[in-house]
């Protein structure tokens, strides 16, 4: 029987006799289950009880019991992701407003490096840290001081020394 099948099934009521501790039990467990009642509870658990017996070995019914929770991990850590990815791709959008509006980058400029990073991107399969771009650059195509019209103004004063000292290395 499917769940859709059981929702629309009307619901029958009758006596349940069971020991005073496994009620305690139902009463403590069931808001952890995020069952609206101690007879959904009870419902839920007399169905997973069904399957248990039904597949005759406990080992064929685990796993698809590991399989559900895995996926409703999985979901959760989805959604996570989702929202960080979110909020990343939001910081990396007013960096390159900022990058743009600070640098004067050209269309041209910005295509062929777009290329490289492309290039890049694949060839350390998305692994790039910007010390070593930047040390492993001298002769390349990378961005330099004479492309980059001025180290902007409002970085503070070690970093820009840093990127001058770096910029006269290439």
């Amino acid at each position: 029987m499917t769940e859709e099948t059981t929702k629309k099934e009307p619901k029958r009521k009758f006596v349940l006799w069971v020991k005073e501790s496994t009620l305690e039990q139902v009463r403590n467990w069931y808001p952890q289950d995020n069952c609206s009642s101690q007879s959904e509870f009870i419902e839920k658990a007399i169905w997973f009880y069904i399957g248990y017996i039904s597949s005759n070995n406990e080992s064929d019914y685990l796993p698809k019991i590991l399989i559900s929770t895995l996926k409703g991990i999985l979901n959760e850590s989805d959604n996570r992701i989702s929202r960080i990815l979110f909020k990343l791709a939001v910081e990396q959008a007013i960096a390159m407003n900022v990058i743009a509006a600070t640098n004067g980058i050209t269309k041209e400029q910005l295509h062929s490096l777009r290329g490289t990073c492309v290039q890049e991107v694949k060839k350390t399969m998305g692994s790039i840290l910007l010390m070593t771009l930047l040390t492993s650059r001298k002769g390349n195509t990378a961005l330099t001081a004479d492309k980059i019209p001025t180290i902007p103004r409002w970085l503070p004063n070690t970093v820009r020394r840093q990127l001058l000292l770096l910029s006269a290395g290439n």
